[in-house]
């Protein structure tokens, strides 16, 4: 949710960015968690917020970072994810699967 600190531009930011998550199919509560995560991020990187984490500072931009990952479009669970449900299940060959061979082992879930 918008916050009292917030400058005007980062309120517009902030409703720009979860209008466009609850688009693509987001709940409106992570919409809201993810728009408020990337607002506070863009404040650290520009020195208008008091504390900032590492990351925060010395990592890719958030704009930078969705353009990079645009065309793909949300990459699911990780491929280490994907292999710890499979160790799980005991899928065997599973050392040697790539992503998308998790994926289809484990029925795409």
């Amino acid at each position: 949710m918008p916050q009292r600190s917030w400058s005007a531009k980062r309120e517009r930011q902030y409703d720009h960015i979860k209008e466009g998550l609850e688009k693509r199919g987001h709940s409106e509560d992570e919409s809201e968690e993810i728009a408020a995560r990337t607002v506070n991020k863009e404040r650290a990187r520009h020195g208008e917020s008091r504390t900032a984490s590492r990351t925060s500072t010395k990592d890719i931009s958030s704009g930078r970072r969705g353009g990079l990952r645009s065309h793909k479009g949300e990459g699911g669970r990780t491929k280490a994810q994907l292999y710890e449900e499979a160790k799980r299940r005991n899928i065997h060959g599973r050392s040697s699967m790539s992503k998308s061979e998790l994926e289809k082992a484990l029925g795409g879930r």
